[in-house]
This record gives C-alpha cells, structure tokens and sequence, in this order.
C-alpha cells in the first residue's frame, strides 16, 4: 500500500488542523495505521493509532484530548483531527501502515514499514 499524507500548513496556537491520510494499491482495511511526527533535530514520535476498523484507538498523552484519529475504509483515508494546537506540535507529520497485525497500536516507528511522505505542521504563538 502507498501513503500520502496532506493536510498542513502555519496556523496560530489555539487553532484546528485536520490532516489526511490518503492509501492506495493495497487492501487499506487490512492494515492498522498510525500518525508520526518529527521536529527538527528530535526522534520520529509517536502520536496515534487506529486498528484496521476503526475501533479502538490510542493517543499519546502529550496530544490526549486535543488530537483525534479516525479512518474511512471505503475511502481508504485516515485523519488525524488537532484541536487547539500549541508550538510543540510543530513538526513534519507522518501516516503509516504497521508491519504486521501484531503491531497494531505499537509506539515504535520500526514496528510501521510503509510510510507516506509526511506534511509540516507549524503553529505559531
């Protein structure tokens, strides 16, 4: 399956940014996904994770209450939906299909092996 991720932009602090994920050239239902960030000079971060139908999901607690995943097989598109950004949001965010079944909902990056190409994010104060 190939990724692409969209959706980013410069917004002010207290903002909303919803940010896609669109898959094609596989079975997007099979797949548990995941959303990714990288700041400049930091690790790639976990953020959040959604299982193949949707039905549970798993944020991490610096983004818990702000960000909410979700997907939409029939469009096999994923969404990261963030509500009151703040500047340590900023950073390239990254959707991703987990390696096996096994990893779903895994916080590891290397537990995910098909990545899209992420977009940027910045908030400013």
């Amino acid at each position: 399956v190939q990724l692409q991720a969209y959706g980013g932009g410069l917004v002010q602090a207290g903002d909303s940014l919803r940010l896609s994920c669109a898959a094609s050239g596989g079975t997007f239902s099979s797949y548990c996904m995941g959303w990714f960030r990288q700041a400049p000079g930091k690790e790639r971060e976990f953020v959040a994770a959604i299982d193949w139908r949707g039905d549970s999901t798993y944020v991490s607690d610096s983004v818990k209450g702000r960000f909410t995943i979700s997907r939409d097989n029939a469009k096999n598109t994923m969404t990261l939906q963030m509500n009151n950004l703040k500047t340590e949001d900023t950073a390239v965010y990254y959707c991703a299909a987990a390696r096996l079944s096994v990893y779903c909902m895994a916080r590891n990056p290397k537990n995910y092996n098909r990545w899209g190409q992420g977009t940027q994010v910045t908030v400013s104060s």
